[in-house]
């Protein structure tokens, strides 16, 4: 199965993308033949900036989306959002990558689900 998530939220102050991420494990980890995708969109590109650093005990997104990298999934980036946002492609962590609109539309139509947060 494919499943596609859409996350829109900033990577901190809500728990949405949190809450999208930890499914996204759950689903990688618990049947081998899932494809998981994660375009983020608007201010929650920020959660794919490399080198964050979060107190002792909060959780930390881009470690989070590395376990969907390392599951052998994928993480993509709205490149109009990373602009908006004066983020460039050194700015993001490794196995994440800019991405488009055309992409995002493709990965739509080849999901069995999609699930926006």
């Amino acid at each position: 199965m494919k499943t596609l998530f859409i996350l829109n939220d900033p990577p901190y102050g809500t728990e949405r993308g949190y809450n999208a991420l930890r499914l996204s494990h759950a689903l990688l980890k618990n049947d081998k033949e899932t494809e998981v995708t994660v375009f983020l969109m608007a201010d929650s590109v920020v959660a794919a900036r490399k080198g964050q650093k979060t107190p002792d005990g909060y959780y930390n997104m881009e470690r989070m989306l590395k376990r969907v990298i390392v599951g052998k999934g994928t993480v993509l980036l709205c490149g109009t959002c990373m602009d908006a946002r004066g983020m460039t492609d050194e700015d993001v962590m490794d196995g994440a990558r800019r991405s488009t609109m055309d992409e995002l539309a493709a990965a739509t139509a080849e999901a069995d689900k999609v699930l926006v947060f």
